[in-house]
C-alpha cells in the first residue's frame, strides 16, 4: 500500500526542511513552520523524539495538551500508558522514536480545558513533509501507526485499525508496518473495558517485539 495523504507539493513545509537533514536540524526548522493555521493556537510545535539510530517509530496523530505546553510528544497520561506497555512487551523505550503525524495541537476550548479536536486532511497533509524526513533520517525497522489518523495518513483512507491491528501490512515506509490503536483510546474506555484493552494493546506491541528478535 502506499501513502494516501501523501505531501503536497505545495506543502511550505518542504521550503523549511534543510538540504542535509538531521534530527536536530529538523526540530529546529520546524519550530517556526507556518504550512497550515494550527500553529496560530498551539504553543509550539511538538517534534519527533528519540535516537536516530532508533529500531521503532511509533506515529500518533497530534500532540495533547500536555505535549503542546512542554513542547515534547508522548508526555502525558497517554504517553506514560504507552511507556508502561512498551516495557510489558519487551520493548526498551530507549530504542523507540516517537512522533505525531501533526506536529501542533489542535484543540476547542471548553471552560478552562482544551479538547482535542481531530486534524483536518488539509492540515495532515499540510504537515506530511515532516514525517516523510523524519522516517528518511530514522530509516526504522518497524513503523506502528497509533490511530486510525496515523493508519488512513500512512496506509490508506480505507484502512481500519480494527480489522487489522497488530498484523504487518505491505508498505514501501519501512521492512515492517502496523497498526495499533492509541493509547488514549484505553484511557477513554469504560472501566470493565479499559483491562482488556490495555492487554490487547500489549499483544499487538508485543507482535512487534517479537519481530524485532527475529
Amino acid at each position: 500500500m502506499g501513502m494516501a495523504i501523501g505531501a503536497a507539493p505545495q506543502s511550505q513545509a518542504w521550503s523549511l526542511i534543510p538540504q542535509r537533514p538531521t534530527l536536530p536540524s529538523l526540530r529546529q526548522a520546524a519550530a517556526g513552520c507556518q504550512a497550515c493555521q494550527l500553529w496560530k493556537n498551539a504553543t509550539q510545535t511538538v517534534f519527533g523524539e528519540g535516537e536516530r539510530q532508533a529500531e521503532v517509530m511509533l506515529i500518533g496523530e497530534q500532540p495533547g495538551d500536555r505535549e503542546d505546553l512542554v513542547g515534547r510528544p508522548f508526555v502525558g497520561p497517554a504517553g506514560k500508558l504507552l511507556d508502561r506497555a512498551l516495557e510489558e512487551a519487551g520493548i526498551d523505550r530507549r530504542k523507540v522514536y516517537v512522533t505525531n503525524v501533526v506536529k501542533h495541537f489542535k484543540f476547542e476550548p471548553r471552560g478552562k480545558r482544551r479538547i482535542h479536536k481531530k486534524p483536518a486532511a488539509e492540515e495532515i497533509a499540510a504537515c506530511r513533509p515532516w514525517l516523510d524526513t523524519e522516517i528518511g533520517v530514522v530509516k526504522p525497522r518497524v513503523i506502528v501507526c497509533l490511530g486510525a489518523t496515523a493508519a488512513q495518513a500512512l496506509l490508506g483512507r480505507t484502512f481500519r485499525v480494527t480489522q487489522r491491528r497488530g498484523e504487518f501490512v505491505e508498505s514501501d515506509l519501512a521492512p515492517l508496518v502496523t497498526a495499533t490503536i492509541h493509547p488514549s483510546a484505553i484511557l477513554r474506555a469504560e472501566d470493565e473495558d479499559r483491562e482488556a484493552e490495555y492487554a490487547r494493546f500489549v499483544q499487538d506491541l508485543g507482535v512487534v517485539a517479537k519481530a524485532l528478535r527475529r
